[in-house]
């Protein structure tokens, strides 16, 4: 060894574990910080439960009790959920018996927060580090990624999914083409835990192929990622509808396959679209521009457009179902996928590298567009989630209800039954709660009614302890019950009229007691 060679060594020694996990913590705190804003934004978020939310960890308790213990579950969920009952609803449940309701919330955050980091690196590999920041900020920051992360229902999770499934795509292309079948699970799961999550299923796939020669690789080696991956992710798919039995089938036709379709305007349905996710989009067309315009290669182009056309995946779907139910926290699952593209348009416009370098006049670029644009949209969305978050505060009916329910015999009607059969369930059991959307009772001459007339004979008789009503989903219906429980010869006494804050104003919750 010569002079020079003993030198080198000593002049660069190997780095600590400490100094690596240093320089680790540096080229993450963008990251760190981004979070840190995803959380204290989502945190800004705070109501009582609603109704998707109570329903769903109730019935993950009903399930988990059935697992452990044998008990009956006391109802069919299978059959109307839009996700398998015994994967997130039990997961919920597990964590709502550890660390209560707001755990069952912090498990929706974490979620999404997983996939943020997800995407950062995702991004960061096919685009660069400024595209990454950019990128995460827009997507932890937009109103549905908010809403989710403070959302307990299966959404968050199954956006954990697709993040993990797509990062392993990208992080995967230039090992083994067999490796890419590790992503089909996650993929697979992320369609269980929600039904609607198998819309981004082909998108991951075709992602698996297109990575490939994005990255200067073989263009049949992505196709044998794509052909492996797809029959992986089949395959499960397969066994798994074999697995979960014909009510979970029938589940996945009832609401999502061949879901009741509605008759909203196409137009309010692209003015919510956009309203909640446009921004993100039109910067993810401009990052496809910006890779046709520096040139990167057909499947670089071809993996741009793939991502950013995913974004309007969620629009078209509700747009075939005639409705916006669901849209706002279906548009954030477009949101992952577009993101990535819409960092790399902006950081191109702001004259960031990498991309600028392939094209000289993106080296005049505004550098401050990117801290401006994302500023702002950032100040958007924090105000465009609270909407979002603005059912009745239930606090004060649950409260009033809680000493006049008991187990046993008696019989509660509420119009939306979820919440306090959720927050009560010590208290009551399942058969106990009805709700407004549908009831069937049959008179003294034994004749079976439904509707208005099968309420007014159950009133006639006594046949609940307590009504609720808040002018909710069935207000139309609900001031006709009103009326037939106030009026004279009633059974009914009115013991309570709540006030309950909501975005839209204040709503009330009426309750009536059986004399």
């Amino acid at each position: 060894m010569t002079a020079i060679d003993v030198l080198s060594v000593y002049a660069d020694p190997p780095r600590t574990a400490a100094g690596r996990l240093r320089t680790a913590v540096s080229d993450r705190l963008p990251l760190i910080a981004v979070l840190l804003v995803q959380c204290a934004l989502a945190y800004r978020l705070a109501n009582t439960a609603f109704e998707d939310e109570a329903l769903y960890v109730y019935a993950g308790h009903r399930e988990l009790g059935h697992l452990l213990h044998g008990l009956p579950v006391g109802d069919t969920y299978a059959s109307f959920f839009s996700g398998i009952p015994v994967l997130y609803p039990v997961a919920a449940a597990v964590v709502d018996n550890l660390f209560g309701f707001e755990g069952v919330r912090a498990f929706s955050l974490l979620a999404m927060l997983g996939a943020t980091a997800l995407l950062w690196t995702t991004t960061r590999r096919l685009y660069g580090k400024p595209a990454a920041v950019i990128g995460t900020v827009l997507f932890a920051t937009s109103a549905p990624t908010l809403f989710l992360g403070r959302l307990a229902t299966y959404d968050a999770p199954a956006v954990l999914l697709l993040a993990l499934a797509l990062w392993w795509t990208v992080r995967s292309a230039h090992r083994s083409p067999f490796l890419v079948l590790l992503a089909a699970p996650p993929l697979v799961l992320a369609a269980g835990v929600k039904y609607a999550a198998a819309l981004y299923l082909p998108t991951v796939v075709l992602a698996a192929v297109l990575t490939v020669p994005a990255l200067g690789l073989s263009w049949w080696r992505g196709v044998l990622r794509g052909v492996l991956l797809g029959a992986g992710t089949g395959a499960l798919l397969f066994a798994g509808l074999d697995w979960a039995g014909p009510e979970v089938r029938a589940g996945l036709s009832q609401t999502t396959v061949n879901r009741t379709t509605g008759t909203e305007p196409l137009l309010n349905i692209l003015r919510l679209s956009l309203v909640w996710g446009g921004w993100v989009a039109a910067f993810a067309v401009v990052g496809v521009g910006v890779l046709i315009a520096c040139r990167r290669g057909r499947a670089a182009v071809l993996l741009g457009a793939l991502l950013t056309g995913t974004a309007a995946l969620a629009t078209l779907y509700q747009a075939h179902l005639g409705t916006s139910v669901s849209l706002h926290k279906h548009v954030g699952f477009g949101l992952l996928f577009a993101a990535p593209l819409a960092g790399a348009g902006l950081a191109a416009l702001s004259g960031l590298p990498p991309l600028r370098d392939s094209l000289p006049v993106l080296r005049r670029a505004v550098p401050g567009v990117a801290i401006g644009v994302c500023a702002v949209l950032a100040y958007y969305a924090g105000d465009a989630a609270g909407p979002m978050y603005g059912w009745p505060d239930s606090s004060g009916m649950v409260s009033a209800l809680r000493p006049l329910v008991h187990p046993g015999q008696d019989r509660y009607l509420v119009e939306e039954d979820e919440v306090p059969r959720y927050y009560l369930r010590g208290q009551a059991d399942p058969q106990q709660w009805l709700n407004t959307y549908f009831f069937q009772y049959g008179d003294s001459t034994g004749k079976q009614l439904t509707g208005l007339p099968a309420y007014r004979a159950a009133f006639a008789d006594g046949y609940f302890s307590l009504v609720v009503l808040d002018d909710g989903p069935t207000a139309a219906l609900d001031k006709q019950l009103a009326a037939a429980l106030d009026a004279p010869g009633s059974r009914y006494r009115q013991v309570a009229r709540i006030p309950a804050a909501t975005s839209h104003g204040t709503r009330y919750y009426t309750i009536w007691q059986k004399e």
